[in-house]
């Protein structure tokens, strides 16, 4: 099997989309004005602490012109390389792969 690369570090679509206000100069105030969410909401978007969502993919694509399925093809490797490196995740991983081989002998 042929596995995709991927990026050594996670990124979360809210760093893109937080670069793109910042190079716009426009404030997270504002932008949050704009698409109708609160400014906490954006503002832990943008650092990374909240997920961006296809509801709020789609308010960006529609404020900011950052494709939709961008942003949510990014949350998702973002989600999966963060759960991935997440050990105790990662423990219960390696036991269903050994329980699965065991029974495929």
């Amino acid at each position: 099997m042929v596995q995709a690369i991927k990026p050594f570090v996670a990124i979360h679509p809210g760093e893109l989309v937080k670069d793109e206000i910042e190079s716009r100069g426009i404030s997270q105030k504002k932008v949050a004005e704009i698409i109708g969410v609160p400014y906490t909401m954006l503002n832990e978007i943008l650092n990374g602490k909240r997920p961006v969502t296809t509801e709020t993919a789609l308010l960006f694509e529609a404020a900011l012109d950052i494709n939709a399925e961008l942003l949510v093809n990014m949350q998702s490797s973002y989600s999966l390389q963060t759960a991935r490196k997440n050990k105790t995740l990662a423990e219960r991983f390696a036991s269903i792969r050994q329980t699965c081989a065991a029974m495929m002998l």
